[in-house]
């Protein structure tokens, strides 16, 4: 344990930027490929819903499985297998590149269709349970090579760093490599992944789980206990309860997004990349001023602050044709998410016993991010439902806007809940030892 960053943090630190860029890189690619192959927003739908099914199917046992291997080797493990993953789809697309980048050429992709949307939403589901598992282990494996006091340094390096790699420089990139080679995107997101791979492998030490003396608890007894802790409490509940209702209509709202910036905001892949900037920007700017939000009117206030300010992000975004307006709602919407998350996170941190935070943590994610992939499903399924009453363009703006109604709503299920008295009882039970 050093009392400064040292090597291993670095080769860390690395890993990460370097494959969130290639995450960044893979927002734009992966459904601007959807969308040349089709136009049906269920089908689009369905591309998104294979990212996120994976954090409602495994999000409990990572927890789980993170606690009982060597770390080290689970993250290189889970690299390799997005570099194989990722190297597949780029030689196919590569080979179908003619047909997908030229609409006129439908000859190309007759009859293959169904198939080749079949392979994109297999990649899809299978890089995004390699992600589950490598998130998890990431998270967990930075106390063994970083000291406790500089911990919260350490994260605040790795997530700035990341946030600029994942939506700052990733999508614009994207959007470049797209107008010289629709293949070209995938074989760089594949790169990233194997220098991590390396990068992670070259971290010494002993990263294998401390196990506690006497017989290790059973599977299910140590995810039992993660599930029940959280679901007890009376703050912690709620939250992911919330969390997962505000991650599920936002996914409800993005499962169509490249459908609503194509046809909509009339953009291409170069200004769908630069549009996407808006997040980084506002994360950013999130990450400095969250806790002097915080500060000026409290904790409770800032969290209902956020669920009425991300519905009416949703809602302007909606109703605008304008990319200058997506842009500026795309970067509230962010700045507001980075100030629940200083929050909750925070919060997490500070109450869950340590011996439980990585499970309590993975049933969190589940609520959290395993909405995603119902919404995934609704927001496609909204689309295809309505257009025949409501046309092609109301059709596409519908996902925002119920979005945005169910995000306000949400704020009367939180008001008794997540109030700053509430908070404040929590913090006292820390405060006290209980």
């Amino acid at each position: 344990m050093k009392h400064r960053f040292g090597a291993d943090y670095w080769k860390l630190w690395a890993a990460s930027v370097t494959s969130n860029f290639g995450d960044g890189v893979s927002t734009i690619a992966y459904p601007w490929l959807a969308s040349a192959i089709t136009r049906d927003g269920f089908k689009l739908g369905l591309v998104v819903l294979a990212t996120r099914l994976p954090w409602l199917l495994f999000s409990l046992p990572a927890g789980v499985i993170t606690d009982r291997v060597n770390r080290k080797h689970l993250m290189v493990a889970m690299d390799v297998a997005r570099f194989v993953i990722t190297i597949g789809v780029a030689f196919i697309v590569l080979a179908k590149s003619a047909a997908l980048e030229d609409p006129a050429l439908t000859s190309g992709l007759a009859g293959n269709q169904d198939l080749l949307l079949a392979v994109v939403v297999l990649a899809a589901f299978l890089l995004g349970t390699a992600e589950v598992l490598r998130d998890n282990t990431a998270q967990t494996m930075l106390p063994a090579i970083v000291d406790k006091e500089l911990l919260e340094k350490a994260n605040g390096r790795m997530w700035g760093a990341e946030m600029v790699m994942n939506s700052f420089a990733g999508p614009p990139a994207a959007g470049f490599l797209i107008a010289v080679s629709l293949a070209l995107p995938f074989f760089i997101d594949a790169g990233t992944f194997a220098v991590a791979a390396a990068l992670v492998f070259l971290i010494g030490g002993d990263l294998r789980p401390v196990r506690p003396e006497g017989p290790r608890p059973t599977f299910r007894t140590q995810l039992s206990e993660g599930f029940g802790w959280l679901w007890r409490h009376p703050l912690f509940r709620p939250l992911a309860l919330i969390l997962g209702i505000l991650n599920g209509v936002g996914m409800m709202a993005l499962a169509t997004y490249v459908l609503f910036v194509q046809e909509i905001l009339g953009l291409e892949a170069t200004a769908f990349g630069l549009l996407m900037t808006a997040g980084a920007v506002g994360g950013v700017l999130g990450s400095v001023g969250a806790s002097k939000v915080v500060e000026a009117i409290g904790k409770g206030p800032a969290l209902f602050t956020t669920l009425i300010g991300g519905g009416a992000t949703l809602l302007v975004t909606g109703l605008t044709s304008s990319p200058i307006v997506v842009w500026i709602m795309f970067l509230v919407s962010s700045y507001l998410a980075v100030v629940w998350n200083v929050i909750t996170v925070s919060l997490r941190q500070r109450v869950i016993p340590d011996e439980l935070l990585g499970r309590v943590n993975s049933v969190y994610r589940f609520f959290g991010w395993g909405m995603m992939s119902i919404g995934a499903l609704l927001g496609g399924g909204l689309v295809s439902v309505f257009q025949p009453f409501s046309g092609r363009e109301w059709a596409l703006r519908l996902p925002f806007l119920v979005a945005g109604v169910i995000h306000v709503a949400t704020f009367v299920y939180a008001w008794p809940r997540l109030n700053s008295k509430r908070i404040a009882e929590t913090e006292a039970t820390v405060d006290a030892g209980a």
